[in-house]
């Protein structure tokens, strides 16, 4: 069966300002890349629905969700942009942007356990691993992982699932949502002392955080996951992998100073996916958290692809 690969085109409507790193063109680089590099053709394109609020609400509070909605909705009535943080704002289609960036989430996570594919991958934004219960920060509105991984022990029955994160950024809002729920494995790996500047104490047993220092390679990141992530993740058994896909500890991208290459995220994704083939039924939904170099982000997200799609 083929991977599955959601790209709605609200993601790329939304943006936060000219200069602004977390821009539409992180999207086009992507599909340009796929293409040239001769990716594409493994993937089998499916569309995203909006997301429905009470699947949200799985993850975020019914308070948030309102309020959020209200703003979101108020920038896209009025066309003019409404600062959320001094980092994270919105447009006229911001709203319409996150509905479907979590609606794809929920609808990848149906495919792949309905069987319609091997795995799935989300070219989705607004990111999410920064969004907790009752807050958006950091370029993030919903999480969208939480909510997929919630669908799916909530909506779809599962018992146990992962969510791994390797973005450079520590996806805070994951930990806040998840922490405790001793349904959910987290492992992750982060750049110590960057933003969100948290993460080395962990909220949860469920967690295994890896606060990394600045200008770490990838030959000792190989090792950690080794040393740490793994066996937790065998011990663990989950029924199901989420995967917090950022690209942004490549050694190219500015808003971060870890050293991996793409190399390196070619390595992650089969350990990962091994996990899943031994455990998971292969099942498998990654999603896109950061990357903001464009071409290091297209490079990593082809050979990411690459392995999901056993190319």
């Amino acid at each position: 069966m083929p991977t599955a690969y959601f790209n709605p085109p609200e993601c790329r409507r939304h943006e936060m300002g000219e200069g602004h790193p977390e821009c539409p063109e992180r999207l086009a680089a992507i599909d340009d890349w796929l293409i040239a590099s001769g990716v594409a053709p493994a993937l089998e394109p499916f569309d995203a629905a909006p997301v429905d609020l009470k699947t949200v609400e799985l993850a975020h509070t019914h308070g948030y969700v309102s309020e959020i909605g209200r703003m979101l909705r108020d920038c896209a009535e009025t066309g003019e942009r409404c600062a959320i943080d001094p980092d994270t704002s919105a447009n006229a289609h911001t709203w319409s942007a996150v509905l479907a960036a979590a609606g794809a989430a929920v609808q990848a996570t149906d495919v792949v356990i309905d069987g319609r594919a091997d795995n799935a991958f989300c070219a989705v934004r607004p990111p999410g691993h920064h969004a907790t219960r009752d807050q958006s920060m950091g370029f993030c509105f919903f999480n969208n992982v939480a909510i997929a991984a919630r669908h799916a022990l909530d909506n779809r029955g599962l018992k146990r699932v992962a969510i791994v994160d390797f973005d450079v950024h520590h996806g805070n809002g994951t930990e806040d949502i998840i922490a405790g729920d001793e349904r959910v494995l987290m492992v992750s790996l982060f750049q110590d002392a960057l933003y969100p500047f948290s993460g080395g104490v962990p909220k949860g047993e469920n967690m295994v955080n890896v606060p990394l220092p600045a200008y770490t390679r990838g030959m000792e990141v190989r090792e950690i996951v080794e040393a740490m992530w793994l066996p937790a993740l065998e011990r663990f058994k989950p029924e199901m992998v989420f995967i917090s896909a950022g690209f942004d500890a490549h050694r190219d991208d500015d808003l971060g100073q870890l050293g991996l290459v793409e190399a390196d995220f070619e390595w992650l994704t089969l350990k990962i996916k091994a996990v899943a083939d031994r455990h998971s039924q292969g099942r498998i939904v990654s999603l896109l958290e950061g990357g903001y170099n464009l071409h290091a982000l297209s490079r990593s997200v082809g050979v990411h692809l690459r392995v999901l799609a056993d190319l």
